[in-house]
C-alpha cells in the first residue's frame, strides 16, 4: 500500500472535514513551565491569522488532563476547535540540569568521548554540519570559559603573591614571605577562577554553554538507551494519547515533536500503535518539527529508537510528516530519520519530509532579521511566516483538514537526505 493509499484510509477514520482536533505537543528538551508554549501560540497565531487572513482565538483550558489551552478558528471557510496539551517533561530536564559545575566538566568529557570513540561524531558530519557545530559549540564555549577564569585566576593571584615579596609584610623572614606568597597565590587563584566560573553559569541565558551541553549529555548518558524516568515519561503520554484516540470526539488526533520531542514522539506513537488502535477512531498525525533524531539514533545502544523509527514508517494507520528547514543550524534538516539511521524497511511510508524554506517563507526583511539568532530560528517552525508557503503551523494545528488530507499528493523535498550513515543499525524486537 502506497502513501496514497494510506492517506485514504486516514481520511476514512477521521473525514476530510475537522470540526474537533486534539493536539498533543512534546517540547524539546526545554526545562522551561509550559506556559511558555501557551504564550507563543497566543502571539504568533494572532499574527500568522493578520497574515493569511482568518480568525483564530485562545481561551484557557476547561478540562483535566495535561497543561493546554482551546483554540477557536475559522480557517479555510470553516469553523473549528482544538484542544492544545503539552505533554511536560521539563521536570526531567530541570533535574538533568542539576549538575554542579566540576559535573558539568565532566559530563563534557564523557559525551565528547562517547561520540567521538563510536564514530557517531564523524557520522553525523556528513549529513548536516550546522547541528554537529551546534553540538560542538557548548565543548568550545566551556573550554573557553575555564581558560579565562584559569587565566585570570593566575593573573590575579601572582599580583597577591607578590605583595609578599615587594615588602608588604615586612617582619617576615624569607621562607615565611615565601610561604606567604604561596597561599596568597593559591587563594586568589582558586577564589578568582571559581567566581568567574559561577559568573559565567550564571549568565548561561546568555551563552546556552551549560544548557547544551545537559542537552547533548542527557541523550548520550546511557549511549543513547532512554533513562528510566524517560520511559515512564512515554508510557504515561502514550496512555494519555490511547484515550484521546477512543473517545471519539475529535476528528483527528495529532502529535506534534520539536526538537528532541520527535525522537519522544516515535517512541510514544510506535508503543501505541503496537498496542493496538479502536476500530473506530480519528485521524491520527505526526508532525515532526526542526528534528535531532541522529543526534540520538547513531549511538550504539539507542536500538529501542532505531526499531521504534523502523516500524512506524511502515505503519499504514498514522500520517507523518516531518519539516525542517536549511536555515535551521540546529536541526538536521531534511534529513529522513528513519532512512539516515540505516533502518528504513522494504515497506517503508513515512515521514513526508518536506522543508518549511525559510528564505523563501520569510521575506528578505524578516530573514536578515533572524538568519544569525539560530536558536530563534530554531523555534521558527512555531512562529508566525510572513510569505507563508504551503507550511503554516496554525492551519495545521487549527485548520479544517487532517494532516493526511493537507498533504496529499505533495511529493517530498528534492534535496532531502536518503543516505545511510549510521554505524549503527540493530533494532529493539518489540
Amino acid at each position: 500500500m502506497g502513501r496514497a493509499a494510506d492517506q485514504d484510509q486516514a481520511r476514512g477514520q477521521g473525514g476530510a472535514a475537522v470540526r474537533r482536533r486534539h493536539v498533543f505537543y512534546i517540547p524539546g528538551y526545554d526545562p522551561i513551565h509550559p506556559r511558555r508554549y501557551r504564550e507563543l501560540y497566543r502571539s504568533e497565531s494572532a499574527a500568522q491569522a493578520g497574515i493569511s487572513g482568518y480568525e483564530i482565538a485562545q481561551r484557557p483550558k476547561q478540562t483535566g488532563g495535561p497543561y493546554g489551552w482551546h483554540v477557536t478558528a475559522h480557517v479555510e471557510g470553516a469553523a473549528v476547535e482544538a484542544d492544545v496539551e503539552v505533554l511536560v517533561w521539563s521536570d526531567i530536564v530541570r533535574d538533568s540540569m542539576a549538575a554542579s559545575i566540576p559535573a558539568t566538566y565532566l559530563q563534557l568529557l564523557r559525551t565528547a568521548w562517547i561520540y567521538i570513540s563510536t564514530g557517531a561524531l564523524f557520522r553525523l558530519m556528513r549529513l548536516r554540519k550546522g547541528p554537529v557545530i551546534a553540538a560542538l559549540y557548548p565543548v568550545g564555549m566551556l573550554l573557553l570559559q575555564l581558560l579565562l577564569a584559569l587565566g585570570v585566576g593566575a593573573l590575579l593571584g601572582f599580583a597577591a603573591g607578590g605583595l609578599a615579596e615587594w615588602g608588604f609584610v615586612p617582619f617576615l623572614g624569607a621562607k615565611a614571605l615565601s610561604i606567604v606568597g604561596l597561599l596568597l597565590y593559591l587563594g586568589t587563584f582558586c577564589a578568582v577562577s571559581l567566581l568567574l566560573l559561577r559568573w559565567f553559569k550564571a549568565r548561561d541565558g546568555t551563552f546556552f554553554a551549560y544548557y547544551l551541553m545537559h542537552d547533548y549529555a542527557y541523550s548520550a548518558a546511557a549511549r543513547g538507551a532512554n533513562p528510566p524516568e524517560l520511559e515512564a515519561r512515554i508510557t504515561a503520554f502514550r496512555q494519555l494519547i490511547s484515550s484521546a484516540m477512543e473517545e471519539n470526539a475529535v476528528d483527528e488526533v495529532l502529535l506534534v515533536g520539536h526538537s528532541s520531542g520527535a525522537h519522544v514522539g516515535v517512541s510514544v506513537l510506535a508503543d501505541l500503535l503496537r498496542e493496538g488502535l479502536p476500530e473506530t477512531r480519528p485521524a491520527l498525525g505526526f508532525l515532526s518539527l526542526g528534528q535531532v533524531v541522529p543526534m540520538v539514533s547513531f549511538l550504539p545502544e539507542a536500538d529501542r529508537l532505531r526499531g521504534d523509527l523502523r516500524y512506524l514508517s511502515a505503519s499504514a494507520d498514522i500520517t507523518w510528516v516531518d519539516v525542517s528547514a536549511p536555515g535551521d543550524g540546529c536541526a538536521f534538516a531534511l534529513c529522513d530519520p528513519v532512512a539516515v539511521s540505516g533502518v528504513a524497511p522494504s515497506g517503508k511510508r513515512w515521514p513526508l519530509v518536506i522543508s518549511a524554506a525559510f528564505t523563501q517563507t520569510l521575506s528578505p526583511a524578516r530573514w536578515k532579521e533572524l538568519r544569525w539568532r539560530f536558536f530563534r530560528l530554531h523555534f521558527q517552525y512555531l512562529c508566525a511566516f510572513d510569505q507563508p508557503g504551503d507550511y503554516d503551523y496554525f492551519k495545521i494545528t487549527a485548520g479544517p483538514m487532517t494532516l493526511a488530507d493537507r498533504y496529499a499528493g505533495r511529493q517530498p523535498s528534492k534535496s532531502r537526505i536518503e543516505a545511510a550513515r549510521s554505524g549503527y543499525t540493530s533494532v529493539r524486537a518489540p
